[in-house]
């Protein structure tokens, strides 16, 4: 098992293919985009699929999420989904993406084993989406989600970040468009994880403020806290159910005691908190002839180094030096 000296055990891997992407949110990269990863130091897909195997054969993962950067710019990501879903015990399978190009590939991802699906959407409008995202994509987007829906990645989840000034009017449209169309709705405060390293604490817009905006219009009531487990999301039921909305207030309501997570960068590095510091290279030693073991080793040494919580309330907290796109959600 993947445990740390606090009693975690990890079994949610999630593994960044890519840190490149098509849009440009503020909350992620400057306008201008960044400097990609070299080619070279990426994890191939037969590397990827390696990994993901000594996770489920040796080390106990029970649930594989791509992400990236945007994954659905890996080309051979159904063929990595097809080999994940193959592999004994069978993971649960799971993609974060931001929507642009799911119309077109969503039934190919469901026949290659997908199971779930999370689908980023700050906004219902397009000026809005052109301001965060520094691009006119909003409609593909909606068609990514739609998509998805008419592939049978049911529930679709959609996850939204508020931010102060910009779209912190639109948390009840948007919990009102996903309870219509059947989606389930995540609202994630903002976390310092940006390349501009501009995050500001007065500008996030936290859990408290998310529910009195909800409530305004929606009546709330707080989920079974027994069900939630080591999920992220605290739900609630609206309107008395079913339809559920979740929030995760990493910042303010941190639920790093249950955490469960691993994470896979695009180049091969382990990171056993998002906010982490340090990382543990799994793809040198893969490169020059580590067996499965020896790689699962370094593996359990690198999660079993994690830290209590991520610090982000802590007088000392440094924000890590990657942004979120180069490690991954």
């Amino acid at each position: 098992m993947l445990a740390d000296s606090y009693g975690r055990i990890a079994t949610d891997l999630r593994v960044s293919l890519t840190d490149r992407c098509n849009l440009r949110c503020s909350y992620c990269m400057p306008p201008e985009g960044l400097d990609w990863l070299p080619a070279p130091t990426l994890l191939t897909d037969d590397e990827v699929v390696r990994l993901a195997r000594i996770g489920v054969e040796r080390l106990g993962i029970t649930e594989i999420r791509f992400t990236g950067g945007e994954p659905l710019l890996r080309r051979g990501l159904p063929d990595i989904v097809a080999r994940t879903a193959a592999l004994r015990p069978r993971p649960e399978i799971s993609l974060t993406t931001n929507g642009i190009g799911l119309a077109r590939l969503a039934a190919p991802l469901k026949q290659a084993g997908l199971d779930r699906i999370n689908v980023s959407l700050d906004t219902l409008r397009p000026e809005v989406f052109r301001t965060l995202a520094k691009r006119d994509r909003l409609g593909d987007v909606l068609a990514g989600l739609a998509g998805a829906a008419g592939a049978g990645l049911t529930p679709v989840k959609v996850n939204t970040v508020l931010m102060r000034g910009v779209n912190d009017d639109e948390a009840a449209p948007l919990l009102r468009f996903c309870v219509e169309r059947g989606y389930q709705l995540r609202f994630i405060e903002q976390m310092p994880l940006d390349a501009q390293h501009g995050w500001r604490r007065e500008d996030m817009i936290t859990a408290d403020e998310i529910l009195v905006a909800l409530s305004a219009e929606f009546s709330l009531t707080p989920d079974d806290e027994r069900a939630r487990g080591s999920a992220p999301a605290e739900t609630f039921l609206v309107d008395g159910g079913p339809v559920r909305v979740g929030i995760i207030g990493s910042v303010t309501r941190p639920f790093c005691g249950a955490c469960d997570r691993v994470r896979l960068t695009a180049d091969g590095q382990v990171r056993n908190c998002l906010f982490a510091r340090t990382e543990s290279n799994l793809r040198d030693p893969m490169r020059s002839g580590a067996d499965d073991e020896e790689l699962a080793g370094i593996w359990r040494r690198a999660v079993a180094a994690k830290l209590p919580g991520h610090g982000i309330n802590e007088p000392g907290f440094l924000q890590p030096a990657r942004p979120m796109s180069a490690i991954g959600g």
